[in-house]
């Protein structure tokens, strides 16, 4: 079975077991869920709106956290992890939005990429679920499932990012990045499954006995 033939099982499995996926951090807008997936880097997305249910109906505008001021923001947000350098990182986020976008998230993923403390990853998601372009954001938990379902010999996210994306067609890869991150989450965890028990497992690869080994991000 090849690669093409893999992914054809994978997504029809995807499909049929999350039909219509959420977006899993919650937001009000599109400065908001920037914030969120900043706040989501070592850190669970649960974790993250648990802290900003209580920050966004007050805070939603760069203006917002600029008045703040790190200090007050590192108190919003101090039972996320790094919570010092992510509240650094959002207070200059807001001034330069304020000083070069007019207060408004840019739409482009080399504008997004300038702004502190965001990433390619992070202005994928950004891209994806806040502007509806086509990107396919890749963690290290998408790098691991690409590896188990035979979809990548990558050596990092990059290059992760790269195979997937030259393997699945592009209207597929928005909806596409949160269906594997829901679907390992549930059946493909990476201390469960180990690429011998769930579905697409063991549709992929039905004739593999031991668990497979995967190469870290």
């Amino acid at each position: 079975m090849n690669e093409v033939q893999r992914a054809k099982i994978i997504i029809k499995v995807l499909n049929k077991t999350y039909p219509k996926i959420p977006i899993p951090l919650k937001h009000k807008n599109i400065f908001t869920l920037l914030i969120s997936v900043l706040l989501s880097a070592q850190c669970t997305d649960l974790n993250v709106n648990n802290v900003t249910k209580n920050i966004y109906p007050n805070y939603y505008k760069p203006e917002h956290f600029v008045k703040l001021g790190r200090r007050k923001i590192e108190k919003l947000i101090r039972s996320i992890g790094i919570f010092r350098i992510k509240a650094k990182s959002i207070y200059n986020l807001s001034k330069k939005l304020i000083e070069e976008y007019d207060g408004k998230v840019p739409k482009t993923f080399e504008d997004l990429e300038k702004l502190p403390g965001v990433g390619h990853k992070t202005a994928s998601v950004v891209m994806s679920q806040g502007f509806g372009y086509p990107a396919f954001p890749v963690d290290t938990h998408i790098h691991r499932l690409a590896q188990r379902w035979g979809l990548t010999n990558g050596k990092n996210v990059v290059e992760t990012e790269k195979d997937l994306k030259r393997i699945f067609p592009k209207k597929y890869w928005n909806k596409l990045h949160l269906q594997i991150i829901y679907y390992g989450r549930e059946y493909c965890k990476a201390r469960e499954c180990y690429g011998i028990t769930c579905k697409i497992c063991t549709s992929c690869y039905p004739k593999r006995k031991k668990p497979i080994k995967t190469k870290k991000a």
